[in-house]
């Protein structure tokens, strides 16, 4: 069956970070679709339809009326979009589809979430979800970065922690200055600090959302290292 197809028009274009635009996408009158937090829609621009790129949703499923991806400048359709796209303009999108999805239900469940860059966006709908319908579900972002300043969503993921006593997000930055006053981690994500994080290793479950070097250190660690099997370990590969 032929996924729906539909124009929408950007109600708010902003910038997250120099390199980095958040675009929600409004939905038309009478469209209303069933999808799930975690999964991406694709889009492209009405005069260059050739050019087509899938991008997670950076909004929940409880968020009705628009969708939101988060974008980073990078090839040719994300440099457009982050150097372009702006309110009033639009886009067509292809409905939501993927299997990249937060386990929720039951909710003993501890999500260890493991992102580098913009492989962070996904996160924000799993930790919206779990915060307003205020689940126990434990959720712990791990999130790789350059320097303080390549944080996105920082200020949201910071007031959802206060929000909801079962999140955390921690953040580790690879490329600060000796003299950088940051007095949080440094380094790459490495096992011992995901180690850390495991508590009930059986009721854990592993996700791993950004560049492909990232995503592949994350699956050999906690396949081979923590002897986790397929059915706890979701990637999400950037390309």
């Amino acid at each position: 069956m032929a996924k729906l197809r539909v124009e929408m028009e950007i109600e708010r274009a902003t910038m997250e970070l120099p390199d980095t635009k958040t675009l929600r996408l409004k939905w038309p009158e009478d469209y209303e679709m069933d999808f799930l937090t975690g999964q991406f829609i694709t889009v492209y621009w009405p005069h260059k339809q050739k050019y087509k790129r899938a991008y997670s949703l950076s909004s929940s499923a409880l968020d009705r009326g628009h969708f939101e991806i988060t974008i980073k400048r990078d090839g040719k359709m994300g440099t457009s979009l982050v150097d372009w796209a702006e309110e009033g303009d639009s886009l067509w999108v292809i409905e939501p589809t993927g299997k990249f999805l937060p386990v929720l239900d039951p909710p003993d469940k501890h999500l260890i979430c493991i992102a580098g860059g913009s492989g962070v966006t996904p996160f924000r709908g799993f930790v919206r979800e779990a915060t307003r319908l205020k689940l126990a579900t434990k959720i712990t972002v791990l999130y790789s970065v350059r320097t303080t300043h390549d944080v996105i969503f920082d200020e949201e993921f910071r007031e959802l922690e206060k929000e909801n006593p079962n999140f955390e997000f921690l953040v580790t930055c690879t490329r600060l200055a000796e003299n950088d006053p940051w007095e949080g981690r440094r380094g790459r994500i490495d096992p011992a600090w995901v180690k850390e994080q495991v508590g009930d290793l059986e009721n854990t479950i592993f996700y791993a959302c950004g560049p492909n070097a990232l995503v592949d250190f994350s699956t050999s660690l906690v396949r081979d290292g923590l002897g986790v099997g397929k059915d706890q370990m979701m990637i999400e590969k950037w390309g």
